[in-house]
């Protein structure tokens, strides 16, 4: 839709003279006008639909500036084309918001208008699991949970941007959550380096999810830093948990963990310690498991939505280093799981090996990324060749 036309005021030539305009021929420049700038917007009115990029186009001569602003001061982003005719926005304009127009010839003539967005039938929005200014474990991904289907993940994707302080590679990959819902995390190649620096800009306001997800009506974003390169390392075969900080191994805690064969027995692969819950109720049936237990477990650290955690478990001191007799967590003593519980941190990389598990949770049950090889993690971005260095 092309809108009305906006004129300047024209601009009026001056100059004086001693002479007449028919002894010196200057009257007729001195008179002359020059044309009002015009230019013409695709967004009118004060009701327009959001979710596409702003065009301003000129009538005659050529765009040397145009600035479109929101009622905050924000600044869509935007390129005049080669023949300077037009100038698009790089964004889209967001719903709900009133923007003005200013733009300026080469002939340093402006001209300017205003619109404004309706709000949006539907929006999306994102749940990010780290907060700004957090410290986290080399093995956290960036993840990004959405409250409403994502169809148009390649243009969302788009929208997303990781900046670290030693351009670590890394790539987007899109799956299903554990709650079902649209997720896309940033999972490095290898395991992050202690004491990177990283930034994460969503540049999503504007962007249109698809069919059933709405419009984002905001940006988002987040930064954190990469703390000490902390690993566990779960022997099912053996039952004990080796800690290694920096490559060297600083602690080895005897542990029972689930039952072998069924459902009690523990999952197994690469891990992320999610979060530091503390004392929690454990309660068998929020987990499928009837009656098998409901108690308040200490030093409680959460590695899969599904309920698989490592914690105190003095209940079954009996079986620590010699059997795996729990109902999947991996429990060790009071002692041992204060001092594990107080030095670690979320983020950290947790991985359990042997025999005798029920294979790799799914993906989206915690951080699972990391079972995947990096050519199989690349293959779930939504762009051709989704690898970038941040």
């Amino acid at each position: 839709m092309v809108g009305t036309a906006l004129l300047a005021a024209a601009l009026t030539a001056c100059g004086g003279g001693s002479g007449g305009a028919a002894a010196s021929g200057a009257g007729k420049a001195d008179a002359k006008q020059k044309a009002a700038m015009a230019i013409s917007v695709n967004l009118t009115g004060e009701s327009v639909k959001a979710g596409e990029p702003v065009k301003v186009t000129i009538a005659d001569g050529k765009l040397a500036q145009v600035k479109v602003t929101d009622g905050k001061g924000g600044e869509l982003p935007g390129l005049i084309s080669a023949d300077g005719k037009s100038w698009t926005s790089e964004r889209n304009a967001s719903p709900g918001t009133e923007y003005k127009v200013e733009a300026q010839n080469t002939d340093s003539q402006s001209a300017n208008t205003q619109f404004k967005t309706s709000a949006a039938d539907k929006v999306n929005k994102v749940s990010i699991n780290i907060s700004k200014g957090s410290t986290v474990g080399v093995a956290m991904p960036v993840s990004l949970v959405f409250d409403n289907p994502v169809k148009n993940k390649a243009e969302v994707e788009k929208q997303l941007k990781v900046t670290t302080s030693n351009n670590t590679e890394g790539s987007w990959g899109w799956f299903k959550d554990y709650s079902g819902k649209d997720r896309v995390d940033w999972r490095p190649k290898e395991y992050w380096k202690s004491g990177t620096d990283v930034k994460v800009d969503m540049n999503l306001s504007g962007v249109d999810s698809g069919p059933g997800g709405g419009l984002f009506a905001r940006d988002y974003n987040t930064e954190f830093k990469i703390g000490k390169d902390r690993r566990m390392e779960v022997s099912l075969d053996t039952k004990k948990m080796t800690v290694a900080e920096d490559g060297q191994v600083v602690k080895t805690i005897p542990i029972s963990a689930g039952t072998p064969g069924g459902k009690k027995a523990s999952w197994s692969g690469k891990m992320v310690l999610m979060s530091k819950e503390g004392t929690i109720r454990m309660d068998s049936q929020t987990v499928g498991l009837g009656d098998s237990y409901d108690k308040m477990v200490d030093y409680s650290m959460r590695l899969t939505w599904s309920g698989m955690y490592a914690h105190a478990a003095p209940w079954n001191a009996a079986h620590f280093g010699n059997t795996n007799s729990s109902s999947g967590c991996v429990g060790m003593s009071d002692a041992n799981a204060k001092s594990f519980y107080e030095s670690v941190q979320v983020g950290d990389a947790f991985e359990v090996v042997g025999s005798g598990s029920k294979g790799n949770a799914d993906i989206g049950n915690g951080y699972g990324e990391w079972n995947l090889s990096w050519d199989q993690w690349k293959a779930k971005s939504a762009l051709a060749g989704g690898t970038q260095n941040g």
